[in-house]
């Protein structure tokens, strides 16, 4: 079932979540002391694309928490409200409340990246 959700999400709507990430990354990848942060970005591009069957971690520490606050002001804002006009868009049906919970998700994450871990839902639900 994840496989179908995962192709439906690509067409309406996860390319344009991932490609943002992308650019992000882009963006961040043209100075050298943001490389780090563009590697990360390419990382949730991954998950971007096919959220399905995946859930996410949130950790960290203080060094997480400074890279976030740096990130919000610069990159996150804008993905974060991108993707939840996104999830209210999809949760005005019924049939898109799947796809609006995964915008949420994503929003959350847009807003927090560093410190975040992606794990299969499998191993979510065994710990």
């Amino acid at each position: 079932m994840k496989t179908i959700g995962n192709v439906l999400w690509f067409l309406f709507g996860g390319l344009l979540s991932g490609l943002s990430w992308c650019i992000a990354g882009l963006f961040w990848c043209v100075t050298i002391v943001g490389i780090p942060i563009g590697k990360q970005c390419f990382k949730f591009a991954k998950l971007s694309f096919s959220p399905f069957g995946k859930e996410i971690r949130f950790k960290g520490g203080m060094v997480s928490a400074l890279i976030n606050v740096i990130w919000v002001i610069f990159s996150g804002l804008p993905m974060a409200l991108e993707n939840a006009l996104f999830g209210l868009l999809w949760c005005i049906t019924i049939v898109g409340i799947p796809f609006g919970k995964q915008f949420f998700k994503l929003a959350k994450l847009s807003l927090m990246p560093f410190g975040a871990e992606i794990v299969s839902s499998k191993k979510a639900g065994e710990e």
